[in-house]
């Protein structure tokens, strides 16, 4: 597999959807396979809240040779987005108009933002066309926003466990993350642990609504009846928080779950449903069955409002987390799709 990791520099101020500017940006990618003579078979992913560009540390399984979409036939871009902590410009970054890393000054950057940029990586890589562009939840709605802001880009977008706007269920959810976040009292320090314990705790809040009660039901019950502590869904909470803690940073979470918020393609547009009818791409839309965080009836507007697009609704016991673990479901999915696009891929 030939497999290429880069870092995209854009060194002019980019003004912010929402105010402020950053005054320069830079992206970290990856690419796997190779770009064809006729440069159309570009493949791009957008990775969801906590992931990187890297598809093949977090959903490498999707793409193998067999797949309909695989590293020997189609060149694979994915960006690190904005606010993220794998590469890309965000709070741990230095702001060059003053030196200092900006921690708790980051501005507000929202997807549209994020779709901007990579926009502005896509014109840097010669790519004029995009055969598939491809994101679940948080890179689910940037697609979405990118198949809106540049609708003869793409040719085929499939949308996994998203939305048009983000609910006041899921805000909520992001709001009591943050909360443990902003608990923590090294939160205010401008240091890079700044927050650490309170990741821990967002992250185990946010577990609940990746997954649901089936979940927990069937992989953390205790067998022993017994049992009065240190029970096994709370030592996986507790993992959860850790390994993430591990990984990643606060104020990236916090950044990008205020990114998620702020989701809505009608701000400014019209109506979600005039904006929806607009998008020229083939669009396949994915549901989970079981997601409580973007259930299914989200993923039935989008599909009943663009044009000519089809659902599928999977089973999974995995919740929000399915368009992660149900890859075999998925390359199912995906290939049907293109057959009834009546494309040889």
């Amino acid at each position: 597999m030939l497999k290429h990791e880069s870092v995209f520099y854009f060194n002019q101020p980019i003004e912010l959807e929402l105010g402020g500017q950053l005054p320069g940006f830079q992206l970290k990618y990856v690419t796997l396979g190779k770009l064809n003579a006729t440069r159309d078979n570009v493949v791009w992913v957008c990775h969801a809240l906590t992931g990187n560009a890297d598809v093949t540390t977090w959903w490498g399984d999707l793409f193998h040779a067999e797949s309909p979409v695989n590293t020997l036939e189609h060149f694979i871009v994915c960006a690190n987005m904005l606010g993220s902590c794998y590469g890309s410009t965000g709070p741990l970054s230095i702001n060059s108009d003053n030196g200092k890393v900006y921690y708790h000054d980051f501005p507000v950057v929202t997807n549209r933002d994020v779709v901007r940029a990579f926009d502005l990586l896509r014109k840097a890589l010669g790519i004029q066309s995009v055969h598939t562009l491809i994101g679940g939840s948080l890179g689910g709605q940037q697609a979405l926003e990118w198949t809106i802001t540049e609708p003869d880009l793409f040719e085929h977008v499939i949308l996994l466990a998203t939305n048009a706007q983000h609910s006041p269920w899921g805000i909520a959810f992001n709001e009591a993350q943050r909360m443990a976040i902003a608990a923590d009292p090294t939160w205010q320090n401008k240091d890079v642990t700044a927050g650490h314990e309170g990741l821990k705790a967002a992250r185990a809040i946010g577990m609940l609504s990746y997954r649901s009660y089936e979940t927990f039901a069937v992989t953390q019950a205790d067998k022993n009846a017994e049992t009065t502590d240190n029970y096994r869904a709370s030592t996986y909470q507790i993992y959860q928080g850790e390994k993430l803690a591990r990984r990643f940073n606060a104020f990236s979470y916090w950044a990008l779950s205020k990114m998620m918020d702020s989701h809505n393609v009608s701000r400014g547009r019209g109506g979600i449903e005039e904006i929806l009818k607009q998008i020229k791409s083939k669009t396949l839309v994915v549901g989970i069955e079981s997601d409580i965080l973007f259930p299914i009836n989200e993923q039935i507007l989008l599909a009943e409002n663009i044009p000519h697009a089809e659902l599928e609704i999977i089973q999974s016991l995995y919740g929000h987390d399915g368009f992660l673990t149900e890859v075999k479901k998925l390359q199912h999915i995906f290939r049907k799709f293109y057959q009834s696009a009546a494309v040889s891929f």
